[in-house]
């Protein structure tokens, strides 16, 4: 299945600043970066460092007092696979791979830690495969209100639980910190959305199950077989799509997501792999 996507973000700097983006479609085993095209006004110099492990692409740019503005776009084709889900169990922490260990810590978003009660309260009957991550997800989809605007960039998965609303890092940030404190390795990955309303940057998060990474959406907002990656990481902190460094006003910011094939892509049940 093949995505047009793309982003254009439009800034007022008052002083010199450096940028670091993170809004280009990555390149890995499920999905191919096929064309891209990346305009920034004024024509400054730039320069990209991929990730050896999730293969994040971040974009480093400096630019001068006044107006910035960077525009992205991309033909992507995704070949995500469907697994049977009553086939994919949780692996115990002394099996775990090493490398996917440090997705079971607390991080800044994901204070698992502090939600360990109220994690083996609500999911700690339940039988330790894929189904209790669909549990948690149905949980977070009960209990929390998807709500513009009720949340900020300080606002934590513990946070979440007080106050029962936010957007979709939220219900990502609360999905991992449930997963963690039952020791299920789970990780915040960032992207392009097919039919998100209104357009914007998507946040979900997948679970280490089996052998492998399996996206999970806890706001229900589009198919999981629409989503392209961007970023990868423990939390937001590490996928954040522009990190500032000097003094900027984001005045505009657009996204689009745009299926190339016949059939687009539809909700379903199943366990979607990704990595």
């Amino acid at each position: 299945m093949k995505f047009q996507v793309g982003c254009q973000l439009k800034y007022d700097l008052s002083t010199a600043s450096t940028f670091i983006f993170n809004i280009s479609a990555v390149n890995n085993g499920s999905q191919q970066v096929l064309e891209e095209h990346l305009q920034i006004e004024p024509a400054v110099n730039s320069e990209e460092y991929v990730s050896s492990t999730v293969k994040n692409r971040l974009l480093r740019l400096t630019a001068p007092p006044g107006k910035l503005q960077v525009s992205y776009q991309a033909t992507v084709a995704l070949s995500l696979e469907e697994d049977n889900p009553e086939l994919i169990p949780e692996i115990p922490p002394e099996k775990l791979p090493l490398r996917v260990l440090n997705y079971v810590y607390p991080s800044r978003y994901c204070e698992s830690d502090r939600l360990i009660r109220l994690a083996q309260t609500e999911f700690g009957h339940l039988l330790p495969d894929y189904s209790r991550v669909t549990a948690i997800c149905n949980w977070i989809y009960d209990n929390v209100t998807y709500l513009s605007g009720s949340s900020n960039s300080q606002t934590s998965a513990y946070d979440i639980v007080t106050q029962r609303a936010g957007v979709c890092r939220d219900f990502a940030h609360l999905g991992i910190a449930f997963c963690r404190a039952l020791n299920i390795p789970a990780r915040f990955v960032s992207g392009y959305a097919y039919s998100l309303e209104p357009p914007d940057f998507h946040a979900a998060f997948e679970a280490y199950l089996g052998s492998r990474w399996y996206l999970f959406d806890a706001t229900r907002l589009i198919p999981r077989k629409g989503f392209v990656r961007i970023g990868t990481g423990r939390d937001a902190a590490d996928v954040s799509f522009a990190t500032i460094f000097g003094s900027a006003q984001l005045e505009d910011l657009k996204v689009s997501v745009d299926c190339l094939t016949e059939a687009p892509p539809q909700a379903t049940v199943g366990a979607i792999t990704s990595v």
